[in-house]
Protein backbone atom coordinates (compact mmCIF):
# COMPACT_ATOMS: atom_id res chain seq x y z
CA UNK A 1 0.00 0.00 0.00
CA UNK A 2 1.03 3.24 -0.63
CA UNK A 3 2.87 5.15 2.49
CA UNK A 4 2.30 1.99 4.69
CA UNK A 5 4.65 -0.49 6.51
CA UNK A 6 3.94 -4.03 6.46
CA UNK A 7 3.70 -3.89 10.34
CA UNK A 8 1.30 -0.54 10.41
CA UNK A 9 -2.43 -1.17 10.98
CA UNK A 10 -3.64 -0.11 7.36
CA UNK A 11 -5.70 3.34 8.24
CA UNK A 12 -9.77 3.21 7.29
CA UNK A 13 -10.95 4.27 3.80
CA UNK A 14 -12.24 7.36 5.70
CA UNK A 15 -9.22 8.46 6.79
CA UNK A 16 -7.41 8.14 3.66
CA UNK A 17 -9.81 10.05 2.17
CA UNK A 18 -9.88 13.27 4.65
CA UNK A 19 -5.82 12.80 4.35
CA UNK A 20 -5.41 12.90 1.00
CA UNK A 21 -7.82 15.58 0.15
CA UNK A 22 -6.12 17.91 3.11
CA UNK A 23 -2.68 17.13 1.96
CA UNK A 24 -3.75 17.93 -1.48
CA UNK A 25 -5.06 21.10 0.09
CA UNK A 26 -1.71 22.18 1.40
CA UNK A 27 0.33 20.89 -2.01
CA UNK A 28 -2.20 23.51 -3.40
CA UNK A 29 -1.91 26.39 -1.04
CA UNK A 30 2.91 25.84 -1.67
CA UNK A 31 2.38 25.68 -5.64
CA UNK A 32 -0.20 27.65 -6.68
CA UNK A 33 1.53 30.24 -8.57
CA UNK A 34 3.50 27.88 -10.33
CA UNK A 35 0.30 26.05 -11.65
CA UNK A 36 -0.87 29.52 -12.85
CA UNK A 37 2.05 30.38 -14.58
CA UNK A 38 2.30 26.81 -16.35
CA UNK A 39 -1.48 27.65 -17.43
CA UNK A 40 -0.51 31.44 -18.50
CA UNK A 41 2.47 29.74 -20.69
CA UNK A 42 0.74 26.95 -22.46
CA UNK A 43 -2.35 29.50 -23.42
CA UNK A 44 0.14 31.99 -24.42
CA UNK A 45 -0.31 32.65 -28.02
CA UNK A 46 -3.57 31.29 -28.40
CA UNK A 47 -5.63 34.76 -28.94
CA UNK A 48 -4.97 37.92 -27.84
CA UNK A 49 -7.54 39.38 -25.18
CA UNK A 50 -7.28 43.14 -26.37
CA UNK A 51 -4.95 45.94 -27.08
CA UNK A 52 -3.74 46.13 -23.28
CA UNK A 53 -2.22 42.67 -23.52
CA UNK A 54 -0.67 42.50 -26.36
CA UNK A 55 2.83 43.47 -25.30
CA UNK A 56 2.63 41.15 -22.49
CA UNK A 57 4.70 38.07 -23.04
CA UNK A 58 5.93 35.20 -20.74
CA UNK A 59 9.10 33.60 -20.76
CA UNK A 60 9.93 31.22 -18.45
CA UNK A 61 8.25 29.84 -15.24
CA UNK A 62 10.08 32.53 -12.99
CA UNK A 63 9.56 35.16 -15.89
CA UNK A 64 6.09 34.82 -16.03
CA UNK A 65 5.60 35.19 -12.38
CA UNK A 66 7.41 38.50 -12.45
CA UNK A 67 5.44 39.80 -15.03
CA UNK A 68 1.92 38.61 -13.64
CA UNK A 69 3.13 40.47 -10.44
CA UNK A 70 4.64 43.80 -12.13
CA UNK A 71 1.58 43.84 -14.21
CA UNK A 72 -1.26 42.37 -12.57
CA UNK A 73 0.08 42.54 -8.94
CA UNK A 74 0.48 39.23 -6.37
CA UNK A 75 -2.42 38.23 -6.19
CA UNK A 76 -2.89 37.46 -9.60
CA UNK A 77 -0.80 34.16 -9.00
CA UNK A 78 -3.75 32.73 -6.84
CA UNK A 79 -6.19 33.29 -9.21
CA UNK A 80 -8.87 30.38 -8.70
CA UNK A 81 -7.19 29.47 -5.45
CA UNK A 82 -10.76 28.59 -4.38
CA UNK A 83 -12.05 26.48 -7.12
CA UNK A 84 -8.52 24.94 -6.80
CA UNK A 85 -8.56 24.13 -3.07
CA UNK A 86 -12.48 22.96 -3.71
CA UNK A 87 -11.22 20.36 -6.52
CA UNK A 88 -8.65 18.93 -4.29
CA UNK A 89 -11.28 18.02 -1.76
CA UNK A 90 -13.28 16.06 -3.90
CA UNK A 91 -10.84 15.23 -6.26
CA UNK A 92 -7.27 14.02 -4.54
CA UNK A 93 -9.28 12.44 -2.26
CA UNK A 94 -11.03 10.58 -4.56
CA UNK A 95 -7.88 9.52 -6.66
CA UNK A 96 -5.37 8.51 -3.94
CA UNK A 97 -7.88 8.22 -0.74
CA UNK A 98 -9.44 5.34 -2.83
CA UNK A 99 -5.97 3.57 -4.75
CA UNK A 100 -5.05 1.17 -2.36
CA UNK A 101 -8.92 -0.12 -2.02
CA UNK A 102 -9.24 -0.27 -5.64
CA UNK A 103 -5.62 -2.12 -6.02
CA UNK A 104 -6.54 -4.60 -3.70
CA UNK A 105 -9.61 -5.28 -5.22
CA UNK A 106 -8.43 -5.82 -8.45
CA UNK A 107 -5.74 -7.91 -7.11
CA UNK A 108 -8.55 -10.30 -5.02
CA UNK A 109 -6.86 -8.61 -1.74
CA UNK A 110 -3.03 -10.19 -2.32
CA UNK A 111 -0.40 -9.13 -0.06
CA UNK A 112 1.42 -7.52 -3.15
CA UNK A 113 0.02 -6.27 -6.97
CA UNK A 114 1.75 -6.50 -10.12
CA UNK A 115 2.58 -3.86 -12.32
CA UNK A 116 -0.84 -4.25 -14.65
CA UNK A 117 -3.05 -4.36 -11.52
CA UNK A 118 -1.64 -0.96 -9.88
CA UNK A 119 -1.95 0.92 -13.21
CA UNK A 120 -5.44 -0.23 -13.50
CA UNK A 121 -5.75 1.23 -9.88
CA UNK A 122 -4.85 4.74 -10.59
CA UNK A 123 -6.58 4.58 -14.17
CA UNK A 124 -9.94 3.78 -12.28
CA UNK A 125 -9.46 6.36 -9.61
CA UNK A 126 -8.17 8.92 -11.84
CA UNK A 127 -11.00 8.77 -14.24
CA UNK A 128 -13.63 8.31 -10.83
CA UNK A 129 -12.29 11.84 -9.57
CA UNK A 130 -12.47 13.79 -12.67
CA UNK A 131 -16.23 12.72 -12.81
CA UNK A 132 -16.99 14.25 -10.09
CA UNK A 133 -14.53 16.96 -10.19
CA UNK A 134 -14.47 18.45 -13.30
CA UNK A 135 -16.72 21.87 -13.09
CA UNK A 136 -14.02 22.75 -10.49
CA UNK A 137 -11.08 22.32 -12.65
CA UNK A 138 -13.03 23.89 -15.50
CA UNK A 139 -13.80 27.22 -13.43
CA UNK A 140 -9.75 27.20 -11.70
CA UNK A 141 -8.60 26.91 -15.33
CA UNK A 142 -10.43 29.91 -16.87
CA UNK A 143 -9.70 32.27 -13.45
CA UNK A 144 -5.95 31.03 -13.95
CA UNK A 145 -6.18 32.64 -17.46
CA UNK A 146 -7.47 35.59 -16.47
CA UNK A 147 -5.83 38.51 -17.07
CA UNK A 148 -6.56 41.30 -14.23
CA UNK A 149 -5.24 44.65 -15.68
CA UNK A 150 -7.40 48.44 -16.41
CA UNK A 151 -9.62 48.34 -19.53
CA UNK A 152 -9.52 44.71 -20.13
CA UNK A 153 -12.96 43.14 -18.97
CA UNK A 154 -12.49 40.55 -16.17
CA UNK A 155 -14.61 37.11 -17.39
CA UNK A 156 -15.37 35.87 -13.82
CA UNK A 157 -15.57 38.14 -10.75
CA UNK A 158 -16.06 35.24 -8.33
CA UNK A 159 -15.91 31.65 -7.92
CA UNK A 160 -19.39 30.83 -7.64
CA UNK A 161 -20.51 33.44 -10.29
CA UNK A 162 -18.26 31.52 -12.31
CA UNK A 163 -20.60 28.42 -11.69
CA UNK A 164 -23.43 30.49 -12.47
CA UNK A 165 -22.06 31.79 -15.53
CA UNK A 166 -21.10 29.06 -17.25
CA UNK A 167 -23.99 26.96 -16.56
CA UNK A 168 -26.40 29.60 -18.02
CA UNK A 169 -24.07 30.44 -21.14
CA UNK A 170 -22.78 26.96 -21.82
CA UNK A 171 -25.22 24.70 -19.99
CA UNK A 172 -24.31 21.70 -18.59
CA UNK A 173 -22.00 20.71 -20.96
CA UNK A 174 -19.88 24.10 -20.22
CA UNK A 175 -18.92 22.85 -16.76
CA UNK A 176 -17.85 19.49 -17.84
CA UNK A 177 -16.29 20.99 -20.77
CA UNK A 178 -12.79 18.92 -21.49
CA UNK A 179 -13.99 16.24 -19.69
CA UNK A 180 -12.60 13.40 -21.98
CA UNK A 181 -8.75 15.15 -22.06
CA UNK A 182 -9.31 15.63 -18.22
CA UNK A 183 -9.90 11.65 -18.49
CA UNK A 184 -7.35 10.89 -20.22
CA UNK A 185 -4.91 13.20 -18.57
CA UNK A 186 -5.38 12.46 -15.19
CA UNK A 187 -6.07 8.50 -15.97
CA UNK A 188 -2.02 9.19 -17.10
CA UNK A 189 -1.15 11.51 -14.18
CA UNK A 190 -2.91 9.45 -11.32
CA UNK A 191 -1.91 6.00 -12.87
CA UNK A 192 1.93 7.45 -13.34
CA UNK A 193 2.06 9.26 -10.30
CA UNK A 194 1.05 6.65 -7.61
CA UNK A 195 2.69 3.30 -9.21
CA UNK A 196 5.73 5.44 -9.56
CA UNK A 197 5.28 6.78 -6.15
CA UNK A 198 4.60 2.94 -4.89
CA UNK A 199 7.39 1.15 -7.07
CA UNK A 200 10.39 3.93 -6.10
CA UNK A 201 9.56 3.77 -2.36
CA UNK A 202 9.25 -0.11 -2.25
CA UNK A 203 12.37 0.05 -4.26
CA UNK A 204 14.00 1.89 -1.77
CA UNK A 205 13.28 -0.01 1.34
CA UNK A 206 13.57 -3.32 -0.40
CA UNK A 207 17.36 -2.19 -1.02
CA UNK A 208 17.53 -0.48 2.74
CA UNK A 209 18.60 2.54 1.14
CA UNK A 210 16.18 4.63 2.97
CA UNK A 211 14.09 3.86 6.24
CA UNK A 212 10.14 4.63 5.81
CA UNK A 213 10.39 8.13 6.85
CA UNK A 214 10.89 11.73 5.09
CA UNK A 215 13.70 11.67 3.14
CA UNK A 216 12.19 8.30 1.28
CA UNK A 217 8.73 10.00 0.69
CA UNK A 218 10.79 13.21 -0.42
CA UNK A 219 12.82 10.84 -3.19
CA UNK A 220 9.75 8.77 -3.89
CA UNK A 221 7.77 11.86 -4.75
CA UNK A 222 10.52 13.73 -6.91
CA UNK A 223 10.62 10.90 -9.11
CA UNK A 224 6.95 10.42 -9.72
CA UNK A 225 6.91 14.16 -10.24
CA UNK A 226 9.52 13.82 -13.12
CA UNK A 227 8.07 10.80 -14.62
CA UNK A 228 4.52 12.29 -14.11
CA UNK A 229 5.29 15.49 -16.03
CA UNK A 230 7.20 13.68 -18.71
CA UNK A 231 4.50 11.32 -19.81
CA UNK A 232 1.27 14.04 -19.02
CA UNK A 233 2.51 17.31 -20.35
CA UNK A 234 0.83 16.75 -23.73
CA UNK A 235 -2.79 16.04 -23.04
CA UNK A 236 -2.09 19.16 -20.10
CA UNK A 237 -1.47 21.51 -22.49
CA UNK A 238 -4.81 20.19 -24.48
CA UNK A 239 -7.03 20.14 -21.55
CA UNK A 240 -5.62 23.42 -20.54
CA UNK A 241 -6.34 24.96 -23.74
CA UNK A 242 -9.74 23.47 -24.91
CA UNK A 243 -11.18 24.33 -21.00
CA UNK A 244 -10.07 27.61 -21.41
CA UNK A 245 -11.30 28.33 -25.16
CA UNK A 246 -14.30 30.24 -26.10
CA UNK A 247 -17.80 28.72 -27.62
CA UNK A 248 -16.77 27.30 -31.28
CA UNK A 249 -13.15 27.89 -31.45
CA UNK A 250 -12.26 24.69 -31.16
CA UNK A 251 -15.00 21.82 -32.16
CA UNK A 252 -13.35 19.00 -30.25
CA UNK A 253 -10.17 18.28 -28.06
CA UNK A 254 -9.44 16.33 -30.40
CA UNK A 255 -9.53 19.38 -32.79
CA UNK A 256 -7.49 21.42 -30.42
CA UNK A 257 -4.73 19.01 -30.11
CA UNK A 258 -4.54 18.91 -34.04
CA UNK A 259 -4.69 23.04 -34.66
CA UNK A 260 -1.84 23.11 -32.02
CA UNK A 261 0.05 20.48 -34.25
CA UNK A 262 -0.52 22.05 -37.29
CA UNK A 263 -0.05 25.41 -36.30
CA UNK A 264 2.31 25.26 -33.65
CA UNK A 265 4.13 22.20 -34.10
CA UNK A 266 4.89 19.63 -31.95
CA UNK A 267 6.98 21.45 -29.10
CA UNK A 268 3.22 23.10 -28.46
CA UNK A 269 2.43 19.75 -26.66
CA UNK A 270 5.46 20.59 -24.24
CA UNK A 271 4.77 24.41 -23.83
CA UNK A 272 5.19 25.46 -19.98
CA UNK A 273 7.23 21.71 -19.34
CA UNK A 274 9.83 23.45 -17.35
CA UNK A 275 6.35 24.81 -14.25
CA UNK A 276 4.60 21.87 -14.93
CA UNK A 277 7.95 19.97 -13.66
CA UNK A 278 8.15 22.61 -10.90
CA UNK A 279 5.11 22.43 -10.30
CA UNK A 280 4.20 18.86 -10.31
CA UNK A 281 7.46 17.70 -8.48
CA UNK A 282 7.03 20.20 -5.60
CA UNK A 283 3.18 19.26 -5.75
CA UNK A 284 4.10 15.85 -5.39
CA UNK A 285 7.22 16.27 -2.59
CA UNK A 286 4.48 18.30 -0.92
CA UNK A 287 1.38 16.15 -1.00
CA UNK A 288 3.03 12.89 -0.51
CA UNK A 289 4.84 14.07 2.70
CA UNK A 290 1.94 15.54 4.19
CA UNK A 291 -0.29 12.98 3.38
CA UNK A 292 2.09 10.10 4.98
CA UNK A 293 2.14 12.31 8.43
CA UNK A 294 -1.39 13.11 8.56
CA UNK A 295 -2.67 9.63 7.69
CA UNK A 296 -0.57 8.40 11.07
CA UNK A 297 -1.41 11.56 13.13
CA UNK A 298 -4.89 10.66 12.36
CA UNK A 299 -4.52 6.82 12.83
CA UNK A 300 -3.00 7.67 16.65
CA UNK A 301 -5.62 10.16 17.32
CA UNK A 302 -8.20 7.49 16.12
CA UNK A 303 -6.61 4.54 18.20
CA UNK A 304 -6.34 7.09 21.55
CA UNK A 305 -9.82 7.81 21.17
CA UNK A 306 -10.31 3.73 20.85
CA UNK A 307 -8.09 3.07 24.04
CA UNK A 308 -10.22 5.70 26.07
CA UNK A 309 -14.00 3.99 25.07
Amino acid sequence: MVGMKPSDTPPTLGVKLLSAGSAACIADLVTFPLDTAKVRLQIQGVKVASEATKGIRYRGVFGTISTMIRTEGPRSLYNGLVAGLQRQMCFASIRIGFYDNVKNFYSGGADTANIGIRILAGCTTGAMAVSFAQPTDVVKVRFQAQVNLTGVARRYTGTMQAYKHIFNHEGIRGLWKGCLPNITRNALVNCTELVTYDLIKEAILRHNLLSDNLPCHFASAFGAGFVTTCIASPVDVVKTRYMNSPPGQYKSAINCAWTMATKEGPTAFYKGFVPSFLRLGSWNVVMFVSFEQLKRIMMVGKQKMEDKS
